[in-house]
């Protein structure tokens, strides 16, 4: 016999596993489910992940207290 072995030694091709359409197909379903909970995460819940100061309205006549003359 030449070529690859089969680790499992089954001889016929009835009870082998075709790479293509199952791994394939079980790949691109977990692509899309881990792309569709990144994307609703990122716009349904997006500005828990960002900092609170974020949201304070800036003061141009003060300077931040971390700005120091050095």
């Amino acid at each position: 016999m030449h070529g690859r072995s089969n680790p499992l030694g089954v001889r016929s091709a009835v009870n082998k596993v075709p790479f293509h359409y199952y791994y394939s197909v079980k790949d691109l379903y977990v692509y899309f489910v881990f792309m569709f909970m990144f994307m609703f995460v990122t716009l349904k819940y997006g500005y828990n992940l960002i900092d609170a100061e974020n949201f304070i309205p800036a003061n141009p006549l003060v300077t931040p207290t971390h700005i120091q003359p050095e």
